[in-house]
């Protein structure tokens, strides 16, 4: 798929990457645009599925979401893995899902209160269907996290 950006695209999804909530007098004024067509813009990247959403975003901490974990997941074989994936969407604990190459199928990234409920949480997904194990790893401490990608121009091609 291919997404050509101008510089006044680039320039858009650089500062809401950054600022989700900047308003659109402020993005029009950066990019030296109207505001109907800074609005006009956003509607076409969103219709192209470049924007795929606007969020805030949350201290885990603060919501007492002491323990941050990756839990790598061997699921044994692909008749499992739908339904693997269905059962780990459907957990609020469970934040990110991705199938991966080498040790496992799978890693979660995980959020959850305490050792506790990680506890629990790791039984849970050992007794679904087609798990074979499961290697847990607890984050001790974070320097970035970020949803944000680069926008070169290789990325915009």
């Amino acid at each position: 798929m291919s997404h050509h950006l101008d510089e006044i695209d680039i320039k858009m999804l650089t500062k809401l990457q950054k600022d989700g909530r900047v308003q659109r007098n402020k993005l029009a004024e950066m990019v030296d645009l109207s505001v109907p067509s800074v609005s006009e813009r956003m509607k076409k990247l969103e219709e192209r599925q470049l924007i795929e959403g606007y969020y805030a975003v949350l201290n885990a901490k603060a919501f007492h979401l002491d323990i941050t974990a990756f839990i790598f997941v061997e699921v044994d074989n692909s008749q499992n893995y739908k339904k693997f994936v269905d059962n780990a969407m459907a957990l609020s604990e469970i934040q990110e899902v991705h199938s991966i190459t080498g040790d496992g199928s799978h890693v979660l990234k995980i959020r959850t209160k305490n050792t506790v409920s990680l506890e629990r949480l790791l039984s849970q997904i050992q007794s679904w269907d087609g798990v074979k194990k499961t290697r847990s790893n607890i984050v001790l401490s974070s320097f970035k996290e970020t949803r944000e990608i680069p926008l070169t121009d290789g990325a915009t091609h």
